[in-house]
């Protein structure tokens, strides 16, 4: 009941707090814990926890596999994901329990769009047409984005709600420029070694990296059980795909800093960091196959 309220008033990371405390009171009623997980990828969707929603999607339809909201939320990360065979088959799951469940109907239909389409041709995901003219100004480089179709597939997160709640979709968000003539970037944090997830919806181009971690991180995630993921004893690195290579970043740079490196490219106007705890065995066996250029 707190995780509803919690995400009724849209504050998804205390929701998933809560969602959590009541899994580990471990009930035996697969119902009710079908239920919490469900409900927590749905907090976890609206973070833009892709990931974590869809291991509770996984995990609630262990437990019941006749949940259709499991299965739905499951079949919709997968479109986000960009896992379209992966969604295909959890909507053709689903269909079998409700052949007429509208989102998995309509789920099916993108995925199997995309899935023939993924090479299509593609537009530079932004709110304001002016960003392509202010990027080059700031020696951002720009790499297009998803197409019309894609973009689609947050609007089926936007349909992800509770029992009795709707929330509205917190997945939109697109780089912008303030009133100040500063750009706002959506950017997506990935936890390799957890395979989890942050979305930060409006990071200021001038605001430093590591003053998002102490925000971030100023309570320990609820996956974070080894207690590691502290903002001090984080390492960030972007990837640059056409090489294969590693950077790692300065926390103490801001992100306009880190977008102007000459090997950051800006894929789907949004920046993508990659985060690791300092010195552990998973970096180290990460890295061990990659070129790394540190600091």
């Amino acid at each position: 009941n707190e995780g509803n309220e919690y995400f009724k008033e849209k504050d998804y990371g205390k929701a998933v707090l809560s969602y959590t405390e009541g899994l580990k009171k471990k009930c035996e009623d697969p119902e009710l814990g079908a239920v919490l997980l469900t409900n927590r990828a749905a907090a976890h969707a609206h973070l833009g926890n892709y990931r974590s929603a869809l291991n509770d999607a996984i995990q609630a339809r262990r437990l019941k596999p006749t949940h259709l909201k499991a299965i739905v939320r499951g079949a919709l990360c997968h479109l986000e994901l960009k896992n379209f065979s992966e969604a295909i088959a959890w909507c053709e799951e689903g269909l079998q329990i409700d052949s007429r469940e509208k989102k998995l109907l309509e789920a099916r239909a993108k995925a199997d769009k995309l899935k023939v389409n993924v090479g299509a041709a593609s537009r530079v995901c932004c709110a304001d047409p002016r960003i392509a003219l202010f990027c080059p100004e700031r020696n951002i480089k720009l790499v297009l984005g998803p197409s019309n179709e894609e973009e689609e597939m947050s609007d089926g997160l936007a349909e992800m709600s509770l029992d009795g709640f709707h929330s509205d979709n917190g997945m939109g968000a697109k780089v912008h420029l303030d009133v100040g003539g500063n750009l706002n970037w959506p950017v997506l944090f990935l936890y390799p070694e957890h395979e989890q997830t942050d979305f930060i919806a409006a990071f200021h181009e001038n605001t430093r990296f590591i003053d998002h971690l102490m925000v971030m991180f100023a309570e320990l995630p609820p996956w974070d059980l080894e207690r590691k993921y502290l903002p001090g004893n984080l390492e960030l690195y972007f990837e640059d795909e056409e090489r294969a290579e590693m950077y790692e970043v300065n926390p103490e740079h801001t992100l306009l800093q880190v977008l102007q490196h000459q090997r950051y490219f800006v894929k789907a106007g949004t920046p993508t960091v990659l985060a690791f705890v300092k010195r552990s065995p998973f970096s180290k066996k990460y890295f061990s196959s990659k070129k790394v250029h540190r600091l």
